[in-house]
This record gives structure tokens, sequence and C-alpha cells, in this order.
């Protein structure tokens, strides 16, 4: 698979259909994002069914102030509609390699129920607080 460049109207398009989606954000100044996409493009024929998607942040400058991009290139890894990593900074191939199969590898009903977990928690501490409010 060759990498695709994403626009503010195919990001979320992009990210809910498919399980696993790499996005690189980059800008055509930037040097290291220059020397990045070559290894990024390499990566991307090795894993067939995984997006690797690049967004160029001159361009879509709202999808880069949204996800909060400070420094390029930036590398976020997207699997069932979760955000599961991000990291500024160009990798290695074989690091690249390797964050791809954790990425494979993580057990997504984890993820999730971390998440609900935490999100969880504050609604737990209402539902006490009435538990407490109706025993007199």
């Amino acid at each position: 698979m060759a990498t695709v460049n994403l626009k503010k109207d195919t990001f979320e398009e992009t990210v809910l259909s498919n399980d696993i989606v790499l996005v690189d954000f980059w800008a055509d100044w930037c040097g290291p994002c220059k020397s990045f996409a070559p290894t990024y493009e390499k990566v991307s024929e090795n894993h067939e069914g995984v997006v690797f998607a690049k967004v160029d942040t001159e361009a879509e400058q709202e999808l880069a102030s949204y996800f909060q991009i400070r420094s390029i290139p930036t590398l976020m890894i997207f699997r069932e509609k979760i955000g599961i990593f991000s990291q500024p900074g160009a990798l290695p191939e074989n690091a690249l390699e390797d964050l791809i199969e954790q990425a494979k590898g993580l057990d997504m009903d984890a993820v999730r129920s971390e998440i609900e977990e935490n999100s969880d928690d504050h609604e737990h501490d209402h539902d006490h607080d009435h538990e407490h409010d109706h025993s007199h």
C-alpha cells in the first residue's frame, strides 16, 4: 500500500473505516519530514491493510491544530478509531516496524475498557452521592 494524503474532509472517514491508520504530520519545509518520507513509504509496502496516511500541516492547519501538533514530523496511530500513539520525531525503519507490530498486537478490549473505566470513574462518583442522599 502506498501512502494516502488526508485532508480535513477525508480524515475522519479514513480513521473510522480502517482498523489501523498511521498518520504522518509533515510539511514541505521540514527537513526531517522529507528524510522520513521514503522510510514511511517503504514500510507501508510491508503492511497490507494498514493505512499509511500523511497530513500536510501547511495545507491542513485545522487538523494540525486540532491534534495540537507542535513539532513535525509527528506520527500518530489510530486503531479501531482510538488514538493509541502520538510522538514527534522521525523514526528509523526498524522502530517504525516495531511500532506497527505493537499496534497490531495491542489488546483493544483492554484499551477500550481502560478508557471506559477512566470515563466511568466520574459517573460512579455521582452515583454514590445519589445513593448517600437516598439513605436517610
